[in-house]
């Protein structure tokens, strides 16, 4: 059995962490989740994939720049879809968004929830949140995919470069304190916002 190894992406202030007797976690890319159990895509979509069906949602990063969602458009059982077509519609306050479709294959199951209650994809995007059960054309096609990973360095890149964000470490309990007080040496005193107390 190996041991529990980590990989601590610097550039970008990612944590991960996978081992043969621990699932593997998940990724937190600054205030952003990324589920560990899935694949990606390039434009937030996600696919959980078991066995020859997979369903689909979008991501935390997508609903949250989406904002308060008021309605989804969902397709019909039945229908089929290839790589890239628009699945699925969200209607938000700010705009009205395709979610393509990140496998091919047709839809045996939709979300009927969303109906009554869309914001289920701002509160729970990776799991009541999920829009649609696709049954795979070609599972294979998952290879095509981005994983956790994969997708966390992209997001990383977009937080940084587009909104300017700080990205934060996703670290254990015991390792908090030590990365806070490495964070602060490098900040100017004007940026850090509080009078240090005395301990």
């Amino acid at each position: 059995m190996e041991e529990i190894f980590e990989e601590v992406y610097k550039e970008y202030g990612i944590k991960y962490e996978y081992s043969e007797e621990v699932a593997m976690e998940d990724i937190w890319v600054g205030k952003y989740l990324v589920k560990a159990d899935r694949y990606y895509t390039k434009d937030h979509e996600w696919a959980l994939v078991k066995g020859n069906r997979a369903w689909v949602g979008i991501t935390d990063y997508a609903q949250k720049e989406l904002g308060d969602i008021v309605y989804v458009d969902l397709p019909s059982v039945g229908e089929e879809f290839e790589i890239g077509d628009t699945l699925v519609n969200v209607e938000s306050v700010k705009s009205v968004s395709p979610v393509y479709a990140p496998l091919s294959g047709s839809v045996v199951e939709v979300n009927e929830a969303l109906n009554d209650e869309p914001a289920l994809v701002n509160e729970s995007p990776y799991e009541d949140g999920w829009m649609v059960v696709l049954e795979l054309k070609d599972p294979s096609e998952v290879e095509d995919l981005l994983s956790p990973e994969e997708y966390a360095g992209i997001l990383a890149e977009i937080v940084m470069e587009e909104k300017g964000e700080r990205v934060s470490l996703n670290l254990p309990e015991e390792e908090t304190e030590e990365v806070i007080e490495e964070s602060l040496e490098t900040l100017p005193e004007e940026e850090i916002g509080y009078e240090e107390k005395e301990r």
